[in-house]
């Protein structure tokens, strides 16, 4: 069988490889070795913190209607609790939004969470 180059395929490959690496800092974004794992390092972070981003917005949420219901009487658990009684369908990014905007909504949501509980 006879010897077969790489030649254009080698070529595209790196090519590929080093346009996403474009921005980077010294060989990382020149050097093929480094630009590979340092690519492979940039999909392994970028995949974990897509899912990272969810937990941490869903902490945030949290923590702006537990601050907001906490300065009304409540803690966030009781909120949620009397939420779900009053069939109020909010969910926690309009609830965290309605704590930090809009305050006279809020209130207006946990007064008509309380009178319903």
């Amino acid at each position: 069988m006879p010897r077969v180059k790489t030649g254009i395929v080698r070529r595209r490959r790196h090519k590929k490889i080093l346009k996403a690496t474009q921005g980077y800092w010294g060989g990382r974004h020149r050097l093929i070795r480094t630009a590979k794992t340092a690519v492979m390092r940039a999909g392994m972070s970028a995949w974990r913190d897509r899912r990272r981003k969810k937990r941490d917005f869903r902490r945030l949420w949290i923590a702006r209607i537990n601050a907001a219901a906490r300065l009304r009487g409540l803690t966030y658990s009781r909120l949620a609790g009397l939420l779900r009684k009053a069939g109020i369908g909010l969910n926690r990014p309009m609830l965290a939004h309605l704590a930090v905007e809009d305050p006279e909504a809020f209130d207006a949501v946990v007064a008509q969470a309380k009178a319903a509980g």
